[in-house]
């Protein structure tokens, strides 16, 4: 018996090569993934290791991490007095102090930014090395002077710069000219980033505002003494105010913080990889459905030889096995190649992986043959169930064909059971004001309509595909009556099809709402609470010099500008527990630029010198009025008790004024002296023209080019390209699955080919043309692919517009449909159709017409 499964899964090859190729394109995206993330890690972890110091203080902070510069623009510092300190520790072989800080830009004479905008960092270093350097120097000099620097030779070579060349740098402190002295070459990984090297002093004044200050100081352990000891020697010595970490601790708290960057990443890429396993099921159950009927003379001979039914169950199982394990070998090359590419693809923007560090671990090799062979074998599970109930004798006979004319009532009625179990889930996640509960009833009907639908979708699939191709006979004449009874001829056949088009294009529809709406929410957010004319604002997200602010209020035609800071911080109660949040500085002038709604007092009391207007959910969960103290704590570590001057309506919508407090910058720099400021916005003066305005604006910023100026109609269209970005990626990533479900229709077609192969015999026979025979597949094909597309547009509609109504809680209150893209999703089915009639229905037309006839 298992001879006659391998010859008979060799003489079926040709048609279960599509099924194959959908195992095989499934494994590849799970295996590729897998790779691809864990050469990163691996990369990473092993960067970490080999560059942490042995030993490493850092200044303690509890609302702000090292190199925290998204807010305020300052980061926690050692003081320069601490290194002889630790130096007289026992144990300690050499001490560096170092200065490191993202978010510096380097531009050329012509103020073009060198090193990616928006990408990898740019990252400002002091020039001291210590044994463990990631880099060494092997052109030109090391920096010495304010106006000398040294550059990764990535960064070089990508931007053909060279020594002697004259550049400029910018920090949040401000920004100065250097000369190219030296260039540094990695002698591990290059990460990606841009490396600036600085002398110290300079450094120190210039990326730091500070002389005498080190972001960490970095120690070497003698020989025979263990990081664990140098540390519980430095801890004591230098005192709580500091953290004293092991290389191992620091290596690991890196890898943490890059691991749950991946794991993100990592899971998407999964999440994606699932939806296409879950349409290759649908094709390959559709597959060995169509296969068992079309050899039921075959396997009944087999029963009627002796083969038990467990014999014929099993050899259409490991029929699938062997499949499976044939698509699972070659997707795990494919996905040794898939992941190569992406390393080729990050190494263009900077992070260099050599071919060699590819990390093929055991797990995702598992993974990969897991996935293709229990996938193929748990979806062949039905067809071989029904094989083996196949009557010797009926076969013989080919009267009891699987999967024909079997009643569909338990379908109908399980079918609508689940649906309208997963209507009353959706219509509780668009009314449930618990987020968390509602995420999981949306979730759970999600699954539970796709799954119903998959299973009343041959009931509906003679009244929409009537409706769908009512006027094909009008149009078509007999060809186009001759189609869509084909499509109707096997309902279960034709909706496992459609089925698998159906699940992409669902997803397709109810992504574009919820992009549609986020967008449409956030210009509705922009028009209600901005008043500003113009909005100045680093493209990073960073702080910029204070200068720019400066430079803006100086400029003609500005009538008011309002600068604005933020730091970390957090709010203290009265029982002493603390809330981590953001706190906002802002000149004079807010309520002018910005609309706030206020439930009592006004944004200028709020924000006068000792005050703090803050969200009315805060001042209601403590019980604050205005008079009322509170206590918050800054960034720096001071903790100042402010009067509440102003309580504002806590705004959920995207972009919208939290609980976050807001205060006057005089206040926030009398704790946090170095706050910077990260916006300004700006209304014109009377009688001034905002584009001219505008124009002067970027023509006096543009030293800094990640400075932009926009008014609300760029802020606008800069909001929805980020969401018309990520929506792009999320719709390449569901194409492997949409290819997939091509690939299904393209399968359907050529087994209905063969299948039919003697009445296309006798079509041809009595007139049918080969032009006619090939519209004839074509719009069988299209009638099919409409008919997932129909099913899917219903889907993600229901999905989508619940979707929108759960996060509405969270900002999300526009609704937009977006009708091009539905439109778009139609046609594009029937293009789909189309396409995949290509082969079938030339294969079709080239049947010999006598032989046809003869085909048992």
């Amino acid at each position: 018996m298992l001879k006659a499964t391998f010859r008979s899964f060799l003489a079926h090859k040709g048609r279960l090569a599509l099924s194959m190729l959908a195992v095989l394109l499934s494994v590849a995206f799970v295996a590729g993934t897998l790779m691809f993330t864990d050469t990163i890690g691996s990369t990473f972890d092993e960067l970490f290791r080999s560059t942490s110091p042995d030993v490493s203080v850092t200044a303690h902070n509890d609302v702000a991490g090292r190199n925290d510069q998204n807010f305020s623009g300052t980061v926690p510092t050692v003081p320069e007095s601490l290194i002889p300190t630790v130096r007289q520790v026992p144990g300690v072989a050499s001490v560096v102090g170092r200065v490191q800080l993202a978010g510096i830009v380097l531009t050329d004479a012509n103020n073009k930014s060198i090193g990616a905008i928006g990408g990898a960092p740019t990252i400002g270093i002091n020039w001291d090395l210590r044994p463990n350097s990631p880099v060494d120097l092997t052109s030109g000099s090391a920096p010495h002077g304010d106006g000398q620097v040294v550059v990764d030779a990535d960064t070089v070579h990508k931007h053909h710069l060279v020594l002697g060349q004259q550049l400029h740098v910018i920090a949040a402190t401000g920004g100065f000219p250097v000369t190219l002295t030296g260039i540094a070459t990695f002698n591990t990984t290059n990460p990606g980033a841009t490396l600036v090297f600085l002398d110290t002093p300079t450094a120190q004044t210039r990326l730091l505002g500070h002389a005498g200050v080190f972001t960490s100081i970095d120690l070497t352990a003698d020989k025979g003494v263990t990081h664990e000891q140098l540390r519980d020697r430095v801890a004591p010595v230098v005192g709580s105010a500091y953290d004293v970490k092991t290389a191992e601790q620091t290596a690991k708290d890196a890898a943490q913080t890059l691991g749950a960057f991946l794991s993100v990443i990592k899971d998407a890429l999964l999440g994606f990889a699932g939806i296409a396993v879950l349409v290759g099921v649908s094709l390959i159950l559709n597959t060995f459905s169509m296969l068992v009927a079309q050899r039921t003379r075959e396997l009944g001979l087999m029963r009627a030889l002796g083969a038990s039914r467990e014999q014929v169950n099993r050899s259409v199982l490991v029929e699938a096995a062997l499949l499976g394990l044939v698509g699972s070998t070659l997707g795990l090359l494919l996905g040794v190649a898939l992941a190569l590419g992406l390393i080729k693809l990050i190494a263009a923007g900077g992070m260099v992986l050599k071919g060699s560090q590819l990390a093929v671990h055991w797990p995702t090799i598992v993974a990969a043959y897991a996935v293709g062979i229990i996938v193929t074998t748990v979806s062949a599970y039905l067809p071989a169930r029904r094989a083996s109930r196949i009557s010797p004798m009926a076969a013989l006979r080919e009267a009891d064909t699987p999967g024909r004319g079997a009643p569909l009532r338990v379908r109908a009625v399980v079918g609508l059971v689940v649906l309208a179990v997963a209507t009353g889930a959706l219509v509780g996640a668009a009314t449930d004001k618990n987020l968390g509960q509602a995420g999981l009833l949306l979730g759970a009907g999600v699954l539970l309509s796709l799954v119903g639908l998959i299973v009343v979708g041959p009931l509906l699939a003679r009244p929409v595909i009537r409706a769908i191709g009512g006027w094909f006979p009008r149009v078509f004449g007999p060809v186009g009556t001759l189609s869509q009874r084909n499509a109707l001829r096997n309902p279960r056949r034709t909706s496992a099809t459609a089925s698998a088009l159906m699940i992409g294009l669902a997803l397709v529809a109810s992504l574009s709402i919820v992009g549609s709406s986020l967008a449409a929410s956030f210009d509705a957010q922009i028009d209600k609470t901005i008043g500003a004319d113009l909005i100045v604002q680093n493209s990073t997200g960073l702080p910029f010099p204070n200068e720019v602010g400066d430079t803006v209020e100086a400029t003609p035609g500005v009538g008011l500008a309002v600068r604005g800071q933020g730091t970390r911080g957090a709010l203290v109660a009265a029982d002493g527990t603390q809330q981590k949040t953001v706190v906002v500085g802002t000149s004079p002038g807010l309520e002018k630029v910005v609309r706030i709604e206020m439930r009592a007092g006004t944004v200028a009391a709020g924000t006068a010198p000792g005050h703090v207007m803050i969200g009315s959910n805060y001042a209601d969960a403590h019980g604050l009025h205005l008079g009322s103290p509170v206590n918050i704590l800054f960034q720096s570590g001071q903790t100042g008790t402010l009067t509440v001057g102003g309580i504002d309506v806590t705004d959920t919508n995207p972009g919208g004024l939290g609980d976050e407090p807001v205060l006057a910058t005089s206040t926030l720099r009398q704790y946090v002296p170095g706050a910077l400021d990260d916006i300004v916005f700006v209304n014109v003066a009377p009688g001034a023209d905002k584009a001219q305005v505008k124009s002067a604006l970027t023509t006096a910023l543009a030293k800094d080019p990640q400075v932009q100026v926009r008014d609300q109609t760029d802020y606008k269209k800069l909001i929805r390209g980020q969401i018309d970005l990520l929506l792009n990626l999320v719709y390449g990533l569901l194409a492997l699955a949409i290819i997939i479900a091509i690939l299904g229709v393209v399968n359907t077609l050529a087994l209905s080919v063969i299948e039919r192969t003697r009445e296309i015999g006798l079509l041809r026979a009595i007139g049918l043309g080969r032009a006619q025979l090939r519209r004839m597949v074509r719009l069988e094909a299209v009638v099919i692919s409409l008919f997932g597309a129909v099913l899917g547009l219903g889907l993600g509609l229901g999905w989508g517009l619940t979707a929108q109504r759960l996060l509405a809680a969270k900002g999300l209150q526009a609704l937009a449909i977006p009708w091009a893209t539905i439109i778009a999703v139609v046609v594009g089915a029937a293009v789909v159709g189309l396409l995949a009639a290509l082969g079938p229905a030339l294969r079709a037309s080239r049947l010999d017409v006598l032989d046809a006839i003869a085909h048992e």
